[in-house]
């Protein structure tokens, strides 16, 4: 299962303003932006700018614990350096510490928004350091990236920033460190974000690095994303400088929460009432300007789920592609999710598979992941028993076990995720090439099972959360000359928005690829295969 579809849920807005570290209300979301209220932290490419005020306190004046904000994305950092998933790391974190309003918008902001830009502060701190480019311990760094964000992207007067970063330090690490953050954040401070910019960045003539340090993502991803964007039609030539800074802004802008609204669960009373609006992208679709979805009711029962729009017209598109059964009604169909874990289009396709009596097996590799999966069907497996099954198995096997038995069939491929960088903030930084070389084969080898499992005149839907050409076209390519009785059929048609109209500029066909800067959405690619 591709990695993007879990919660997505950060801290909350609203509330009363900290009292003694500076610290102003912030995006809930994390990265930049604002809250409603028009008072917030900034990142992403808000460039703080104008002269700089540096601390007037030594250090042996200031604090020597953290604060709980601060606390808490220090902690949610380390946790990533070790593997972990800031999106599911955070909420816990701001629980268990009880942060609630603009103290958990702060920590969200800080966490997101300094992962997001780790780049861009790890080239400004070892242009800072003395001498430049030292080694320096990685839970220090993590500091100083916390403390750079602070200084260069947010609303935090220089001496809160410093002080409060310090005593970080201190806590964490030890006096020592303390010192060292002090030193290197008082240089950091000297300079505006934009000289920060000219200085880092000024150093290559390379576009591409350029480009790596400006908006914070390593260079192969952007000879990636630069080679996915003339590959899928979204550019030309003379287009592509400009469409390719607009899709780096996009993932360094934060996204804000989409739900879906599982059909025929009532949920879209409950949300509408919670202050969402419908979003224009999907027919399923819901914003949340604010707030905690976690805390609603429709969420914490599962009538409604966080889930990226482009998440959603995935699974609706599946489901409104026609499929050729004669002998079979609608009520007699067999869909299967082939790697379906965490559960989030499992959920979609279970409500829309309950509504025509047709029944869906949600089929995940790991157990604990498979409990995930029925956890999020818990709503529709209540009040629609017998719709949805969910077993544990290896998807390459699905040919063999289960041949010519399903009508639908979606192939959500783990891939390399390049696709959500804005809400997977550490993903950009995980990723290696290598990462290409070794779920390519496995990518090829689900969606050919996917193929042999489906019965003639049914449909194999196959997706990922990446526009890279290795994950997506060169994959369906390569399946396609092994299976010559299969076709691809154009998708286009079937993504619609809320209006019911198709949505526009996601390629040349037969496939579709969705981008942020251009649909708002993640980067979904889409492919429909008919099995004849």
């Amino acid at each position: 299962m591709a990695e993007h579809d879990g919660p997505e849920r950060g801290g909350q807005d609203g509330g009363r303003r900290s009292g003694g570290d500076g610290r102003r209300g912030s995006s809930p979301h994390g990265g930049g932006g604002r809250t409603p209220g028009g008072r917030g932290g900034r990142s992403g490419d808000h460039r703080r700018s104008g002269p700089r005020k540096r601390s007037a306190q030594a250090p042996a004046q200031r604090a020597r614990r953290g604060d709980p904000a601060r606390d808490a994305a220090f902690e949610v950092m380390r946790a990533v350096a070790d593997g972990g998933y800031a999106n599911l790391l955070l909420p816990r974190v701001l629980r268990a510490a009880r942060l609630h309003g603009r103290d958990a918008g702060f920590a969200t902001e800080l966490t997101y928004g300094t992962l997001r830009m780790q780049g861009l502060y790890d080239a400004v701190v070892d242009s800072a350091v003395d001498p430049p480019g030292r080694a320096i311990d990685p839970a220090v760094r993590d500091i100083l990236r916390l403390g750079a964000h602070q200084l260069l992207a947010m609303r935090v007067p220089d001496h809160a920033a410093v002080s409060a970063t310090v005593a970080l330090a201190r806590q964490h690490v030890g006096a020592g460190a303390g010192g060292f953050v002090n030193a290197v954040l008082r240089r950091v401070s000297e300079r505006s974000r934009d000289e920060w910019l000219d200085r880092v960045a000024g150093q290559t003539t390379d576009t591409v690095e350029r480009l790596a340090v400006v908006h914070s993502h390593p260079a192969w991803v952007i000879r990636a994303l630069r080679a996915a964007l003339i590959g899928h039609g979204a550019s030309t030539a003379d287009s592509v400088d400009g469409d390719l800074a607009d899709l780096l802004t996009a993932h360094n802008t934060p996204a804000p929460p989409t739900l879906v609204a599982r059909p025929g669960l009532g949920a879209e009373v409950e949300l509408e009432e919670a202050g969402a609006v419908p979003d224009d992208t999907a027919p399923t679709a819901w914003t949340m300007p604010g707030g905690d979805p976690g805390d609603l009711a429709a969420v914490r029962a599962g009538r409604a789920a966080v889930q990226d729009a482009g998440s959603q017209l995935l699974a609706l598109a599946l489901a409104a592609a026609p499929v050729d059964h004669p002998t079979r009604s609608d009520a007699e169909e067999e869909w299967l999710d082939l790697c379906a874990g965490p559960g989030g289009k499992a959920g979609l396709l279970a409500a829309l598979a309950a509504q025509r009596g047709a029944r869906l097996r949600a089929n995940e590799l790991q157990p604990h992941r498979a409990d995930l999966v029925r956890n999020t069907l818990a709503a529709i497996r209540h009040t629609h028993p017998g719709v949805v099954e969910v077993t544990v198995g290896d998807g390459r096997e699905v040919g063999e076990t289960d041949p010519e038995h399903f009508d639908r069939v979606l192939v959500d491929a783990p891939c390399t995720g390049l696709g959500a960088l804005r809400r997977r903030p550490e993903a950009r930084w995980r990723r290696t090439p290598r990462d290409l070389a070794e779920l390519g084969p496995l990518q090829r080898d689900l969606l050919a099972a996917a193929i042999g499992a489906t019965r003639p005149g049914g449909v194999v839907l196959y997706s990922t959360c990446s526009p890279h050409l290795a994950e997506t076209e060169f994959v369906v390519k390569d399946v396609l000359k092994a299976f010559p009785g299969v076709e691809a059929e154009d998708v286009r048609p079937l993504l619609r928005d809320r209006a019911g109209e198709p949505l526009a500029r996601t390629g040349p066909g037969p496939w579709a690829q969705l981008w942020p800067h251009v649909h708002g959405t993640d980067a979904m690619f889409l492919a429909l295969l008919r099995v004849g």
